[in-house]
């Protein structure tokens, strides 16, 4: 007898559902350390509140912080790929859930935000989703080994022993060593990046070319011994990581306005290419080696150096949001770095030098504002929400700039005109020559920060610039020819 082929009506079964990571794991950042920076950037005093929260426990904590702060979900640095399985675990009719030991408010956002999650689990009040404690949870919904589970940080290996598979995504090498014995299985989606070329972005190093002006009175008191010039040397370096430190908080404190920038949210943090954490670790450890180095100087250098990092932590916490302050703080601090080279080759600063430095830093602090205001104004975005300017104000700005920096000029001409020059130079008329040069390049950066040819930092773009380049050594030539005797 024939059969004719019977059709397979065994059950089809479901695979289980997927569960994802929050913190580096689908996001390329930790939200509870950028919603504390946030919280101090809004408000310093709130660093009190939160060492009073933390100690009733993180859920007091995170609850604390969840209050004051709001994050931008829709510009945070998602993973591509682990977006793309999570698509593909949706195509396949699976289930999946977000969970995370982040604050129930900001996870709820993120998967709003998405979409694509079936629900969630997170921290709240009373409960710190973390470790073993997000295990129990999970097991107790899906049961033991009802669930896969996608994650990166060694918290998680508390997680996976319970799945039935393990995903790992830009986990640690030891912490991929530990799951592949828990999980001989276990999948490694990808591994970190190298991280060298982030890191000098991160760290600002082609900024450091800005504490080269503790060179400046060097050159200006003519102190050109072997000891002055290393001394001025060590005080470049201690300045250079204290930059680099405070550039590291400045932007933990702006991650969030830095994501809705056209160019600053290629930063590092923004971009989740450095993991927030190791940076914050990396802040102090650059600052203590600073505060060292400057001990080594000598005691008035390190006095000078702690007067600029206690300016430069007020500019990033609450000078840079006022209007106009801020451009007379970033003044500030550059003229610091010339008070600091003397202080370093203890030699005293001239009133002159002190005057020029003022105007001549507020003009190109106010290019700066300039050409971020270009931004916004020329690509139709928002008025910035880190900065008290608007895009209405770009007229007024270009005027301050240009009044400040012929000011610079004057300045200058008046000290030339002083009779005691002729006590440091032996052609002192000559340095009449270095006025027309200061015009012509003050002039020339306001002229292409309104063409657009510049970046937001002018200094930067001097560095870079073939012309700036050629007037600074013209300038320099010009010095050392009205010392010559000739």
């Amino acid at each position: 007898m024939k059969f004719d082929a019977l059709k397979d009506i065994s059950a089809v079964v479901q695979a289980p559902p997927l569960v994802v990571d929050l913190d580096g794991t689908l996001v390329k950042s930790d939200l509870l350390i950028e919603s504390a920076f946030a919280a101090l950037g809004n408000n310093p005093a709130s660093l009190f509140g939160m060492l009073g929260a933390y100690l009733r426990g993180k859920p007091a904590l995170k609850s604390y912080i969840a209050e004051r702060t709001d994050i931008d979900v829709a510009h945070l640095p998602y993973d591509g790929e682990v977006l793309a399985l999570i698509q593909q675990a949706r195509n396949d009719g699976r289930e999946v859930y977000l969970a995370s030991a982040t604050h129930k408010k900001y996870v709820e956002a993120v998967a709003n935000h998405l979409g694509v999650f079936t629900g969630w689990f997170a921290s709240d009040e009373t409960i710190n989703l973390s470790g073993s404690k997000k295990a129990a949870r999970l097991v107790a919904e899906f049961g033991e080994k009802g669930f896969d589970y996608i994650g990166n940080d060694a918290i998680d290996l508390k997680v996976w022993p319970q799945a039935r598979e393990c995903i790992a995504v830009n986990a640690p090498g030891a912490v991929r060593s530990k799951l592949k014995k828990i999980s001989p299985n276990a999948v490694v989606l990808k591994t970190l990046p190298k991280q060298g070329k982030a890191w000098i972005k991160l760290l600002r190093v082609h900024q450091w070319a800005k504490n080269g002006l503790v060179m400046v009175p060097v050159l200006t008191s003519q102190s050109f011994s072997v000891t002055s010039i290393t001394q001025a040397v060590a005080a470049f370096f201690a300045f250079s990581l204290a930059a680099s430190s405070i550039y590291i908080i400045n932007d933990l404190v702006d991650i969030d306005a830095d994501r809705q920038h056209p160019s600053k949210k290629r930063r590092p943090l923004a971009a989740g290419t450095v993991p927030i954490l190791p940076a914050m670790i990396a802040a102090p450890i650059l600052l203590v080696a600073s505060l060292v180095g400057a001990y080594f100087v000598n005691p008035l250098f390190l006095a000078v150096l702690t007067g600029y990092l206690v300016l430069t932590t007020l500019y990033t916490f609450s000078l840079k949001r006022k209007l106009l302050v801020d451009v007379v703080a970033l003044a500030g601090l550059y003229t610091i770095r010339v008070v600091g080279g003397a202080a370093a080759i203890s030699v005293v600063v001239s009133e002159w030098l002190l005057a020029f430095s003022v105007f001549v830093f507020t003009a190109l602090a106010l290019i700066k504002r300039y050409t971020e205001l270009t931004v916004r104004f020329d690509q139709d975005l928002p008025d910035p929400t880190n900065r008290n300017y608007r895009k209405a104000d770009l007229p007024i700005v270009a005027t301050l700039a240009a009044a400040a920096g012929f000011n610079a000029v004057t300045v200058f001409a008046l000290y030339v005109s002083d009779d005691k020059i002729s006590q440091l130079y032996a052609n002192p008329k000559l340095l009449w020559l270095i006025c027309p040069l200061l015009l012509y390049w003050l002039g020339r950066c306001l002229m292409l920060a309104h063409r657009r040819d510049m970046n937001d930092d002018p200094i930067v773009f001097a560095l870079k610039d073939r012309n700036s380049l050629l007037t600074v050594a013209a300038c320099g030539v010009v010095m050392l020819a009205a010392m010559i005797r000739l």
